[in-house]
This record gives C-alpha cells, sequence and structure tokens, in this order.
C-alpha cells in the first residue's frame, strides 16, 4: 500500500503523463529471462520439481497482486494456490515460454477479479458471510495487512491511511485497478501490463492515469 500511495502523491516516478519505462527493467529481465525459459520448458515437458521452482519464483508476487484485487490475506492465498493449480494444467498451452511470468499473472488477475464480482453479488448476511465471519471477511484484519506488507517488502502504514487506501482502491473500475497495480505497484512494463491485460499499450496509459487521478482526489488529505 505504501507504494501505491507513492505513486499517487509523486506520479512523475514511473512518468504519469506518459507511463515511461525505467530502464532498469528490461536489463534485469534479460539477466533471468534464460534460466526462466529453461525451467518453463522442462516444466512443460512434465518436471514437477521445475514447475515447483517457478512456484517459488513468483509465489510472492503473485499472492501480493491477488492480495491488492481481493482485500484480504486468505481469500489472496486461495487465489494464488488456483492460480497456480491452472498453470500447471495450462502450461502446455504457452507457447513463449519467455511470457510465462505475463501469463501467470493473468490467470492471477482474472481469478481474482472473477473473485470480487462473486462477492459482491452475494446477498448481504448470507450464510457464507456469516461463516467468513461477517464484515471481517471483507477486509483484512490489521495482522493480516502487516504480515502481506512484510511479505511483500512493504513497511506497515498506519491503520486509518492502510484503509483509506483500500477503500479508494475499492472504488475504481477492475481495469483502472489492476492496471494500476500491475504499472506502478508491481513495477511491470507498459507492455507487460498490456499483454496481461489483454489490451493496448495506450489502453494501459489510459487507465493508468485515470486511476491515479481518481485515488488523488479520493486521498488528498493523506497526500
Amino acid at each position: 500500500m505504501g507504494e501505491l500511495l507513492k505513486a499517487v502523491a509523486n506520479p512523475a516516478d514511473r512518468g504519469v503523463s506518459t507511463c515511461e519505462e525505467p530502464s532498469d527493467l528490461a536489463t534485469e529481465s534479460t539477466v533471468t529471462e534464460s534460466s526462466e525459459v529453461a525451467l518453463v520448458r522442462r516444466a512443460q515437458r512434465g518436471d514437477a520439481d521445475a514447475f515447483g521452482e517457478l512456484v517459488r519464483q513468483y509465489q510472492r508476487r503473485a499472492a501480493s497482486l491477488a492480495f491488492r484485487l481481493v482485500s484480504n490475506s486468505s481469500d489472496a492465498a486461495d487465489v494464488t494456490q488456483d492460480a497456480f493449480v491452472r498453470a500447471y494444467r495450462s502450461l502446455g498451452q504457452l507457447e513463449d515460454p519467455a511470457r510465462f511470468g505475463g501469463w501467470l499473472l493473468r490467470i492471477v488477475g482474472n481469478l481474482s477479479l472473477n473473485f470480487r464480482r462473486a462477492r459482491a453479488s452475494r446477498p448481504a448476511g448470507s450464510l457464507d458471510d456469516a461463516m467468513e465471519g461477517g464484515a471481517d471477511f471483507r477486509r483484512p484484519t490489521t495482522g493480516q495487512s502487516l504480515r502481506i506488507e512484510r511479505d511483500t517488502g512493504e513497511g506497515p502504514l498506519p491503520t486509518e491511511l492502510h484503509g483509506a487506501v483500500s477503500r479508494a482502491l475499492e472504488t475504481l473500475p477492475d481495469k483502472q485497478r489492476l492496471a494500476l497495480i500491475l504499472f506502478s505497484v508491481e513495477g511491470l512494463p507498459q507492455k507487460e501490463v498490456a499483454d496481461i491485460l489483454d489490451c493496448s499499450v495506450e489502453l494501459v496509459k489510459w487507465n493508468v492515469f485515470q486511476a491515479r487521478q481518481k485515488l488523488k482526489d479520493l486521498l488528498a488529505e493523506h497526500l
């Protein structure tokens, strides 16, 4: 959440008007690409250990994205596990092993958004809500939030500010929320975000810009 607040308050850090790419991302990607591609190809041939290594490498990033979209650590863990299971079953359909990361995050994003829609359509006060702890089901507890922030390398935000950011994110349309999180928080290049969202780079730029403008207005007293 802290990185998101920085991105809204200081959009120039990642090019708000132009969505320019940081130059070091391409270099870092090149360094790890060959070993990752080898792992993906081995996994596609049925090597479970290779897929296990891919899970280890992407576990934190996948869980972070799921949590930011579903706003509950338990649900995020379920979504992440489901995403890896689906990825394993569909790995043979991935034609370009170099695009494994974006392909996996698309699965995580789609499952997270589907979960949000299903939760939103659930009648208030349903039996499922009661079994999950009522209102607490819809938002992480302070302890859950702090654990997620430690796992993703972020420092904790004050409780009031964390709640304000979470509520503001909930108001964004799904595509704007996902584009903003992938680009401004997860630090993915705009082309990779476009691949994940299955849209043009220009649409990614527009979604990120619109999301930042809305959050800037909603969080004005905190910036």
